[in-house]
């Protein structure tokens, strides 16, 4: 069997073969969610851009680039080691508060059990906790909510058994609002802490 690089990828730069050793060959896999991103296969006699999914390329030993578009199921089948290999795709959730507090609203409880069914597949996740605030108060006054907001996700993560040592904390305050708004509006959608789990 040949050997595959499969790849889901915005942009990335593959060198082959540079004319010598065995052919490789490249498909261009799809994201989960179906994005398809770009790779531009190089070799010593040429390059091409492969753009759509399951696009492939194939590198013999001259450097010659022959195109082809895969099968799906042929590649999940032929190379379904590679695709059990791979890491869950990284998952963003979002919970928010009361006004002024780091008080937790009723509808993110829904929230928590849903990444806490998440967090039960991965074995060792990597989460980054970020808070923010709405534009009441001051800005360090907001900085320190925004902090106290995403301890307070922490803490709730580490309860059902997240080790601490894989959650990074971090404070916005009010400076990446998810909804615009001007000075001292109490827009709820911006107090809101993001969790983003790898």
């Amino acid at each position: 069997m040949e050997p595959l690089l499969a790849v889901a990828a915005v942009a990335l730069v593959v060198w082959l073969n540079q004319g010598q050793g065995p052919a490789d060959r490249v498909v261009l896999l799809p994201e989960d969610n179906g994005k398809v991103g770009k790779v531009l296969v190089k070799s010593a006699a040429g390059e091409q851009t492969l753009a759509t999914a399951y696009a492939g390329a194939r590198v013999d030993a001259s450097g010659a680039i022959a195109l082809r578009t895969e099968d799906e199921a042929e590649i999940r089948q032929r190379y379904a080691a590679v695709f059990a290999a791979r890491p869950p795709q990284a998952k963003s959730y979002t919970v928010n508060f009361v006004s002024g507090g780091d008080e937790l609203t009723t509808e993110s409880a829904q929230v928590l059990n849903e990444l806490k069914t998440e967090l039960a597949q991965r074995p060792a996740p990597d989460i980054a906790v970020i808070g923010h605030t709405d534009s009441v108060g001051t800005l360090d006054a907001n900085d320190a909510l925004s902090l106290r907001r995403a301890a307070t996700v922490r803490a709730l993560l580490v309860i059902q058994g997240v080790a601490e040592s894989s959650i990074e904390v971090a404070g916005r305050g009010e400076r990446e609002p998810l909804v615009p708004a001007g000075d001292e509006v109490a827009e709820p959608k911006n107090r809101r802490v993001e969790i983003n789990v790898r």
